[in-house]
């Protein structure tokens, strides 16, 4: 018996279910056809038209991503844009798009626990509750560690991105409960501080908002740590990849009727940064041009 798109999608969905997705958000089937064969599925954060093509140069059949395609109306998809390219590309070579977007954020695990797991936390729980689910996550540090520690720490479990770890406090102080949001979360400052945290990791922290948010701190906690969007959701993709493995290995599919890979290529729009200052002591590879 050959695994249909429409087999996948119903796994995928009961890890993720659509309905947990906040309001505003536009995930679940994009593009394919439910009754079409699926024998090797790719994941990535982002469907850019070179995810896209290195899916087609796999031989995937599904292309699993976190960022949607269409989250906002377009009139067209012809190819002059970079959208109706990317469409076209998918339905020409018969590549299915399934998005698990915040209701990926928000799953039990999901994005939040990956980035939790790469900070070393444990007795985690959800920072805040936004639309009936928990979103983010808080826990704790076996034991103590310096910022600058931390922020090595990090660096060192995600993907290489040009921008680096932004950090905001200073390097010695000692931080134990940490607060994680994964992507942009500079609009959860309040429930960081509601929730004890010595230090926020998130990503997209605005001027305004970091800026604040330390004004409020009065120099002190909550500090922060700007990891970068697409590297601290990066980390979701394997443990999303080995979840749908076994969930159809439950569902009587062996291990060997899907194949998974994980997209190699860095979809971070930025590719290097000029004058960055470096944590006092830090060594050479932390600091200076990324």
């Amino acid at each position: 018996m050959q695994l249909t798109l429409a087999d996948v999608v119903g796994v995928l969905e009961a890890l993720y279910p659509p309905g947990t997705a906040q309001s505003w958000d536009r995930v679940g089937l994009v593009a394919g056809d439910p009754a079409q064969p699926v024998a090797r599925v790719h994941f990535a954060v982002d469907p850019t038209m070179a995810v896209i093509e290195e899916a087609r140069a796999l031989g995937a059949d599904l292309l699993v991503t976190h960022h949607p395609l269409l989250l906002r109306g377009v009139h067209s998809v012809a190819t002059t844009s970079a959208k109706g390219a990317s469409v076209t590309a998918l339905v020409v070579h018969d590549i299915a798009l399934w998005v698990a977007h915040t209701n990926a954020d928000v799953a039990d695990p999901g994005v939040n626990d990956a980035l939790a797991q790469a900070c070393g936390l444990r007795d985690l729980g959800p920072l805040t509750v936004v639309e009936g689910q928990g979103l983010g996550r808080v826990g704790t540090l076996p034991e103590p560690l310096r910022l600058a520690e931390l922020a090595e720490r990090l660096h060192a479990a995600l993907p290489h991105a040009a921008g680096g770890i932004r950090v905001a406090g200073p390097a010695d102080a000692s931080v134990r409960r940490v607060a994680v949001m994964g992507g942009a979360g500079d609009d959860l400052f309040d429930a960081v501080r509601a929730s004890g945290a010595d230090v926020y990791v998130t990503a997209d922290l605005r001027h305004h908002p970091a800026l604040e948010a330390r004004e409020e701190a009065r120099g002190g906690t909550p500090y922060l740590l700007d990891a970068g969007h697409w590297a601290t959701e990066s980390l979701w993709l394997a443990g999303a990849a080995e979840r749908l493995v076994a969930a159809l290995a439950d569902a009587g599919w062996p291990p060997s009727t899907v194949d998974t890979h994980i997209s190699t290529l860095r979809t971070d729009p930025w590719d290097f940064v000029v004058g960055a200052t470096p944590a006092p002591g830090a060594p050479p590879d932390l600091g200076g041009t990324s």
